[in-house]
């Protein structure tokens, strides 16, 4: 996976928490996982809808 060191900057940015044993907010790491997936999955749709399947 190639990600530019600027979006690696920007998601960790986004994720941090400084009260995590981790480092990061889990829930909040979750849920952006979920919404990417599910943004996955609607354009997925539509380009099997637009294929005829």
């Amino acid at each position: 996976m190639n990600i530019s060191p600027q979006t690696v900057r920007a998601i960790e940015k986004e994720i941090a928490s400084d009260i995590s044993p981790v480092g990061i907010d889990a829930k909040k790491t979750h849920v952006i996982i979920i919404h990417r997936l599910n943004k996955i999955e609607e354009r997925l749709a539509r380009i099997e809808e637009s294929l005829g399947e």
